[in-house]
């Protein structure tokens, strides 16, 4: 769809008078890369994506500054909220409250029911993101000043070596760190993996440390956020990419609700592969309990074998509680011909911190950890902050 000429031309004149601009870019700049790089080149932007986003811009782009939402990292969201202008791309990012306050915000979407739905804005394109950039790239004057899109770098750079620093092997007498089980699956796996991914935890580990290059796909229930989607979406993603490498990142939670499925690989021959992060609790559930003040429960599972239910199916599976032994453990894994489960030990006591952290969130924590302590769960805490303090 091609957009109107004078709506393109309004918009080149906002973008030109504006001193600090950000793009914020969904799955609509799929195929689109190179117009979003140049754009940002010519601007001076640092440029966000969405979780959507991430398999089609973040790679091979010097002017990327990670994600947003509450699963984002904080130089993505202090982008957006320090900007005069934001230009949204082929994204219905839903979370209001992560838009920036003053900015003047216009939004190109081949979907016209998209414009406008998620923050006011000041210009609405109705049109194909590649299309609509083709034609503006011409228009936009190059900025000298790189002020703005240094300094969103340079916090890049630091929220970047942050996360590196949590994405290492635990002692073998702890359990294994689930950033560092997905920084070693994204650093294994085939450069042209197809990933789907559970709702909770693993989908956050998976958009901070999964590595995008423009061939590498990434599936999960990111509009409804349903569970167990990740084992279904693998099957049907192998059964139309035969050639081609699929990796299930499943939580033990979203796994046990579908566990009959590696029944289903099984019968099918489908060769998917089956990563299990078991940390014997509906972790994201738990981290959401904690937020809002409450003494989690029933939240945690008994300790469960998995490995042992894929080998009773007639799957190829390895169950792995050392760090050490990882990194060997996934080649032998990802080697296996048929279909395979790797079932590991995650700890269970990882918090993940939004970029930004609301003043109901720093009282719901402050206040389970009153509760913790009252209800003779101190030692929870302790726990905790052993864990996340490293």
């Amino acid at each position: 769809m091609v957009p109107a000429e004078k709506n393109i031309e309004q918009l080149a004149q906002l973008l030109n008078k504006s001193e600090a601009v950000t793009l914020l870019c969904g799955s609509g700049c799929e195929g689109a890369h190179s117009e979003v790089v140049a754009l940002a080149k010519a601007l001076g932007a640092p440029v966000v994506h969405a979780l959507r986003g991430k398999p089609f811009i973040e790679y091979d782009n010097p002017n990327s500054v990670g994600m947003t939402g509450l699963i984002g990292i904080s130089s993505g969201y202090h982008a957006m909220e320090q900007c005069d202008a934001l230009l949204m791309l082929g994204t219905d990012f839903p979370y209001r409250h992560f838009y920036p306050a003053k900015a003047r915000v216009a939004q190109i979407d081949i979907n016209p029911e998209a414009l406008g739905k998620r923050v006011p804005v000041e210009l609405g394109i109705n049109g194909d993101v590649r299309v609509a950039l083709t034609s503006l790239l011409p228009k936009v004057k190059h900025k000298e000043n790189r002020t703005f899109l240094d300094k969103a770098l340079k916090h890049y750079q630091a929220a970047q070596k942050e996360l590196n620093g949590y994405a290492r092997p635990a002692t073998d007498s702890a359990a294994i760190h689930p950033q560092y089980l997905m920084h070693l699956v994204s650093e294994k796996a085939a450069d042209d993996a197809v990933f789907t991914v559970d709702v909770g935890t693993p989908t956050l580990w998976a958009a901070r440390y999964l590595k995008m290059n423009g061939r590498r796909r990434l599936h999960g229930s990111f509009n409804h956020g349903s569970m167990a989607n990740a084992l279904p979406q693998a099957l049907g993603a192998q059964a139309a990419n035969p050639g081609r490498q699929v990796i299930s990142l499943s939580g033990d939670g979203g796994l046990s609700m579908l566990l009959g499925d590696i029944l289903s690989a099984r019968q099918l021959n489908l060769p998917i592969k089956i990563v299990v992060f078991n940390n014997s609790s509906l972790g994201f559930v738990a981290m959401e309990m904690k937020a809002a003040g409450y003494v989690d429960s029933g939240t945690a599972f008994v300790d469960t074998n998995y490995a042992d239910i894929a080998k009773a199916a007639g799957l190829e599976s390895i169950r792995v509680t050392e760090s050490s032994k990882l990194p060997d453990a996934i080649d032998q894994f990802l080697a296996l011909p048929g279909p395979a489960l790797l079932d590991v030990v995650t700890d269970k006591r990882e918090l993940a911190m939004p970029p930004k952290i609301t003043l109901e969130q720093a009282k719901g924590f402050s206040l389970y950890m009153l509760r913790a302590v009252l209800s003779g769960k101190g030692n929870e805490i302790v726990e905790i902050a052993k864990t996340n303090l490293r």
